[in-house]
């Protein structure tokens, strides 16, 4: 059962449209997985809606009819020029060392922005999803035993599981949950008999804060790029 979830402005925020491209493919995988947020959604676009429809309504009681009719003509007359969407190949599975795993439909949408794996240290794995310049959106692989250094962060980090479990200090997560940090926490993630694949966001880098593993901090921007 899913216990963890977005705040309901990231919620309002995703509906809008209003999020970083990494932080609304987060949201939006989450969103997938949880049927409890997939009725929150349904009802945000529904009020988002009416408010339109009740702005649609003002506008147009005060334009004339004729009025209305040229706002229309330029509206559908702009559109000419854009270019319909490409159709792209959808693959809802990704493997790595012989596992595969079922993509949620919307990362399985943006499966072509999903780069190859990369073993960054020890029982960790990564596959960068190039969906931002500006924020990096990671595949984050753990298996058995692994475990990142304890950390905190110098920004946000929201992280989704797609398949598995891990914990840190505060809970544990399984399929579906939405973890939101920020500098006010800090964790040391890890599993223990079973892997664990997330799909993970940083809007600044992180900060390690025990051990030897702080010598790595003059490079944490480049941990989950």
């Amino acid at each position: 059962m899913i216990k963890s979830h977005p705040s309901e402005q990231l919620l309002v925020g995703y509906v809008a449209g209003e999020l970083t491209p990494a932080m609304l493919m987060v949201v939006g995988t989450h969103v997938d997985m949880c049927p409890h947020c997939q009725q929150q959604v349904q009802d945000i676009e529904e009020q988002l809606a009416q408010k339109v429809m009740q702005n649609s309504s003002r506008v147009s009681s005060q334009l004339s009819i004729a009025e209305a009719d040229a706002m229309l003509e330029r509206i559908f007359n702009s559109q000419q020029g854009i270019q319909q969407p490409v159709a792209h190949e959808v693959n809802n599975l990704i493997s790595l060392d012989g596992k595969r795993f079922t993509l949620p439909p919307t990362l399985a949408r943006n499966s072509r922005h999903i780069g190859e794996w990369q073993h960054m240290v020890s029982h960790l794995w990564r596959a960068p999803v190039q969906v931002d310049e500006e924020q990096p959106l990671n595949l984050i692989y753990m298996s058995e035993g692994a475990q990142v250094p304890e950390h905190t962060h110098k920004g946000q980090e929201a992280t989704v599981v797609i398949n598995g479990v891990f914990h840190d200090e505060f809970d544990e997560y399984r399929d579906g949950d939405f973890i939101l940090l920020d500098g006010h926490h800090k964790h040391t993630p890890a599993t223990q008999a079973e892997d664990c694949l997330t799909l993970a966001t940083l809007d600044a880098p992180m900060q390690f804060t025990s051990g030897i593993s702080r010598l790595l901090n003059p490079f944490s921007s480049l941990f989950f790029r």
